[in-house]
């Protein structure tokens, strides 16, 4: 059995904030994305096909991929399992388990693989015996078919470096874009972004910064499927709705946010320079002997 939502009435007057024109948009937005079955960034995890291709095709290297998703631009971290397996020259569960040393080496090989070297290998080897321990080695067991979102969910969460963040995501990737069966859809989620948060904030949706607030409005903008709202929160955030200099008239909210863009969110980004991107940091890693 799971959960009704029961809401008390301040929850109730709460979750009305969400129904504005602005959240109708980003709900038709969503809903065009997963018509579409859009990847994480937009129609591409990486804009490396054979980096695509392999998380498209190898459930374990897109469980990698969402461990990868931190700190680093998406395309980066999604093309890292890809990465990781030419320095590696495997993605072998048994040998990630066991090789501890050598998948620290990989992280740390010019071009480095990830901004946070020294917690991420952590993460890739615990994933891996749990894989092995939990689930025979395949990570499509851990979403296998009519599974309810909220178990999926908690598996998820049981993996070092998955947080409520990365598990809403997940599993709305796995819905949209893999098209895996899964119910309770209205109990999916977005991920409290700095992408979505601030777009929820400008747009009108919520009235604070607030993990509730934002599941909340999610939740009364979408009742069905909170979590549609997802990617499309996170491209307008990402593509229009930036920090600086946001692109209002362009943006697919424009015509009917209040454009409130003088509101901003503090968070976790990716600071200094420029990020290498996942092609300039696959053309160097070409470059190692």
């Amino acid at each position: 059995m799971y959960p009704l939502r029961v809401l008390s009435h301040e929850r109730s007057a709460s979750l009305m904030r969400g129904v504005t024109p602005a959240g109708d948009a980003l709900r038709r937005f969503g809903e065009e994305l997963a018509r579409q079955g859009a990847a994480q960034v937009g129609g591409s995890f990486t804009g490396l096909r054979e980096a695509d291709a392999l998380i498209r095709t190898s459930p374990e290297a897109f469980l990698l991929g969402v461990l990868f998703t931190q700190g680093i631009p998406a395309e980066r971290a999604w093309a890292a399992p890809y990465l990781l397996r030419q320095r590696l020259g495997h993605l072998d569960l048994q040998k990630l388990a066991r090789d501890t040393g050598e998948v620290a080496a990989a992280f740390v090989m010019p071009p480095a693989l990830h901004r946070f070297v020294h917690t991420v290998p952590g993460w890739i080897v615990d994933a891996a015996r749990r894989l092995i321990a939990e689930y025979g080695g395949s990570a499509s067991a851990i979403w296998p078919s009519g599974s309810h979102v909220l178990d999926v969910t908690r598996r998820l969460l049981a993996f070092q470096g998955i947080g409520e963040k990365k598990a809403a995501m997940t599993v709305e990737i796995l819905m949209r874009h893999f098209g895996v069966p899964l119910t309770g859809a209205e109990f999916g989620n977005v991920a409290y972004d700095v992408h979505v948060r601030r777009v929820f904030l400008r747009a009108g949706l919520v009235a604070e910064d607030s993990a509730t607030a934002v599941r909340d409005a999610a939740q009364a903008a979408c009742p069905a499927s909170p979590g549609t709202l997802d990617l499309a929160a996170w491209l307008v955030g990402r593509q229009w709705c930036r920090p600086r200099d946001p692109r209002c008239d362009e943006c697919r909210l424009g015509a009917v946010c209040p454009r409130w863009t003088s509101l901003g969110v503090k968070g976790v980004g990716v600071a200094g320079r420029v990020p290498m991107s996942a092609p300039a940091l696959l053309e160097g890693s070409k470059e190692q002997p």
